[in-house]
């Protein structure tokens, strides 16, 4: 079936586009069969949620431990789960455990699927799995020393099960109705939690290159900038969220230990994960504007994490200050990136803010804001989606079918990828021309 969709007629861009919807269409079909939910779930909500859970986002138009059975809880579990290790990995490992061979067009697939640098890398699919999954089971452990003797034996092996795929995949999705705003003076809790996020949004190179760093005494390029930019943004967090959200009610209440516990978790959810201790709504301004910011950067490439990614910020940023320094070259870690990266970042950013433009517009004129609110109401909404982070002003559930239909857009886009999906659309199999025009300057600035 892969090698049908790699010839003559679709990409593997496209292939990979396509695999995407198709399990969201499966999803959505799924979710509205009665077996599913208490209560008749209509398209559009069926298709958002299904979205939400493939693109491990989060975002819920309808309470999900209300509103959904067992069985459509099982259902958001598994998309999450293929949304979070890509559907790729699960093809990839099925033809390995038959034995059958993988022929170049579907290793081509999960190479761009996976961000693989190159196909020799296949190989770590079996890898990320059983990392995946052992993760996730030691997660569900460790959450049911605390979930079991507050909900019983059955319950809180599901609570554990559930909230360790869906915090390990960044997906935010959560069975208590109000994320994890229960367990704000719980911080045995939120650090299991937050090693999770962390484990998932790392990316699965950047894991695999730091376990390999025992024999190899040697980090790539792209683990290093990884790695740094994102201690740079977690360390920076923790300050500004101290420094803004000092008089915040929920956090006066708490001792200096969960206050800190609770300060890290808000650091380290709004890149990817969107659970929350304290609502979004009640950050200061300050807070809210970092936040926004957090979550257009997203996590690591090759992770579950959407938005223009880390290692993206690090190139514009590094270059940006090798430009106002009047250096040639962007230069790290005794390396110095390629023009065709700095290109890729350049695109990336300035794709990702008109996306994020076009959508606020549209929702300005379709979704109604309260009075007390300004247009940070809907901006938060459509870069929460692009990042993949499952955070709220409290919008989400409020909003019209073309405002679900703009979020469901931005959901895909952030989970699938800019040039993935720009790619498809705009046929990457065009051959670049074979002359080129004289070059010639413009003023700038």
């Amino acid at each position: 079936m892969f090698k049908k969709l790699t010839q003559h007629r679709l990409s593997l861009v496209q292939g990979l586009t396509l695999g995407f919807i198709g399990f969201i269409v499966l999803g959505t079909g799924l979710l509205m069969l009665p077996v599913s939910a208490h209560e008749s779930t209509s398209l559009i909500h069926a298709l958002f949620t299904a979205t939400s859970a493939t693109c491990v986002t989060g975002l819920t138009v309808v309470n999900t431990a209300a509103h959904w059975t067992i069985f459509g809880k099982l259902v958001i579990l598994a998309l999450i789960e293929i949304g979070g290790l890509g559907f790729m990995t699960f093809v990839v490992l099925l033809f390995m455990s038959t034995r059958r061979h993988l022929d170049l067009s579907t290793q081509l697939m999960a190479q761009e699927s996976l961000n693989l640098v190159s196909l020799s890398q296949i190989a770590l699919i079996r890898w990320i799995v059983s990392f995946s999954f052992g993760v996730q089971m030691v997660g569900a452990v460790l959450l049911s020393f605390d979930f079991i003797p507050r909900y019983g034996l059955g319950k809180g092996m599901w609570y554990s099960f559930f909230h360790a795929i869906s915090a390990f995949c960044n997906a935010g999705f959560d069975l208590f109705g109000n994320s994890l705003e229960n367990f704000a003076t719980d911080p045995y809790v939120l650090i299991v939690i937050m090693l999770l996020i962390i484990s998932g949004s790392f990316g699965f190179l950047v894991l695999a290159d730091l376990l390999a760093y025992r024999k190899q005494h040697h980090l790539t390029l792209h683990t290093k900038l990884a790695l740094t930019t994102s201690g740079i943004l977690l360390g920076l967090s923790v300050v500004v969220y101290l420094f803004t959200e000092q008089n915040a009610q929920q956090l006066s209440q708490l001792t200096p230990v969960q206050r800190f516990v609770n300060t890290l978790f808000l650091a380290v959810t709004p890149r990817t994960a969107g659970f929350d201790t304290i609502p979004f709504a009640h950050l200061s301004m300050a807070g809210i504007v970092f936040t926004m910011v957090l979550m257009f950067i997203g996590g690591t490439p090759g992770s579950t994490a959407g938005g223009i990614k880390t290692t993206t910020a690090g190139v514009l940023i590094i270059q940006g200050m090798a430009t106002l320094r009047g250096k040639r070259d962007a230069t790290f870690a005794h390396r110095r990136f390629t023009r065709q990266n700095v290109a890729h970042a350049m695109t990336m950013f300035f794709i990702a803010l008109a996306l994020v433009v076009v959508a606020v517009m549209i929702m300005a004129a379709t979704e109604t804001v309260p009075q007390n609110v300004g247009l940070e109401y809907i901006l938060f909404e459509v870069l929460t989606a692009f990042g993949t982070t499952g955070a709220t002003l409290g919008l989400t559930p409020d909003l019209t079918v073309w405002g679900q239909l703009v979020i469901i857009f931005m959901m895909f886009i952030g989970r699938v990828g800019i040039y993935t999906v720009m790619y498809a659309v705009l046929n990457s199999n065009h051959l670049d021309d074979g002359y080129r025009y004289p070059e010639e300057s413009v003023l700038i600035g």
